[in-house]
């Protein structure tokens, strides 16, 4: 199942068109996707069940690109994320990969939809391609064993950057430089966990006016996705619509010879293949 936030409201994204949840269902389930999220279970039951008429016929590639994805979650209480977690990243970065997930956070105030412009704000200001999951259950200490069940399921996410701000200081500032105004692109969609059988099987892409920077799969991060939601969770309490963007590969602008960053008017496409596609604009 795909779940979008299209207008403002939780839709099931279908090929040939879209379902509004809160509408086709009378109330049962919510217009708001963190909600929805809550009751992922039940409503995946419904579907199967009632199999709803489409609410408004839009082919799913179609919609990717139409401007009306909002952030997959409209208002998620944290957003967490790893830095240095894939391996050939931290080597093109000269540095030795963290022995346990380096966590900083994006603060919710950054959060944007597949489409968004974000700002060029610095002369470093940087790409980086990542996986995001999206908390279902959640809780508190769990197993990694248990981890994927505590999920709803994955979207694209793109990091960017503020390389001046982040590094402006000892220690480093992480998460401000991540969370100037549409730092953090989310979607186009997610993915529900039962369409994605391997997480860490994943390639993830990501463009620049057309050039291709990172091509990766996630099969090379440090910390896997089950670690990562176990770790989190030894110290944070996971809640529906939380979101954890899981780090990105090698290809960043800083990591080029000679670095290359973001300029006003540039288009980035990040795909992570099987999840969709973001196409974001740099004003």
């Amino acid at each position: 199942m795909r779940i979008a936030n299209v207008d403002g409201r939780a839709v099931i994204v279908l090929d040939e068109g879209f379902v509004d949840i809160a509408a086709v269902s009378n109330g049962r389930f919510a217009a708001s996707t963190r909600e929805v999220l809550a009751q992922l279970a039940d409503l995946q039951s419904w579907f199967a069940l009632e199999s709803p008429a489409v609410t408004e016929a839009i082919a799913a590639d179609e919609l990717e690109r139409s401007g009306r994805l909002g952030p997959v979650v409209d208002a998620p209480s944290q957003i967490f994320a790893v830095g240095l977690n894939y391996r050939t990243h931290a080597a093109e970065m000269g540095l030795t990969p963290p022995s346990q997930p380096m966590i900083f956070a994006k603060f919710a105030s950054c959060l944007a939809g597949a489409n968004a412009t974000f700002p060029i704000v610095s002369p470093r200001t940087d790409w980086e391609a990542e996986l995001v999951l999206v908390v279902g259950r959640g809780g508190r200490d769990i197993a990694v064993g248990e981890a994927l069940d505590s999920l709803a399921g994955y979207c694209v996410g793109q990091d960017v950057s503020d390389r001046d701000l982040q590094m402006s200081g000892s220690p480093a500032q992480f998460s401000l430089g991540k969370s100037h105004r549409n730092f953090a692109p989310v979607g186009p969609w997610i993915t529900t966990r039962d369409e994605v059988p391997d997480p860490n099987d994943l390639e993830i892409v990501c463009r620049v006016n057309g050039v291709t920077f990172q091509d990766s799969t996630t099969h090379d991060m440090v910390f896997h996705v089950p670690e990562i939601v176990s770790y989190v969770s030894t110290v944070c309490e996971l809640r529906p619509g939380d979101l954890i963007f899981t780090g990105s590969p090698h290809g960043v602008g800083q990591g080029q010879k000679p670095p290359v960053f973001l300029r006003s008017g540039d288009n980035v496409v990040t795909t992570i293949v099987g999840l969709g596609t973001l196409r974001n604009h740099a004003e």
